[in-house]
């Protein structure tokens, strides 16, 4: 493949969907396939299952939280 070297995980959609949109996506997949601190064992342990769903590795506790990240922030209009 070979395509990943400069591009990261959207080298998979080569020319296609244009710049800004592959650069917002590996933003995005970046922080969700990161691994958190669990807020229970505060180990770095806590990865996400699916979408607002997390789960530690330590401790086995799960939790809800954001789609990408265990702490989404909160947006008052």
């Amino acid at each position: 493949m070979g395509r990943t070297k400069k591009v990261g995980t959207t080298g998979r959609f080569g020319v296609r969907y244009g710049l800004r949109s592959k650069v917002t996506l590996r933003k995005i997949e970046k922080e969700q396939k990161q691994k958190y601190q669990c807020p229970s064992c505060k180990k770095m342990k806590l990865k996400r299952v699916a979408a607002g769903i997390w789960k530690c590795k330590g401790c086995k506790a799960k939790m809800t939280g954001g789609a990408y990240v265990p702490r989404s922030e909160r947006v008052d209009k």
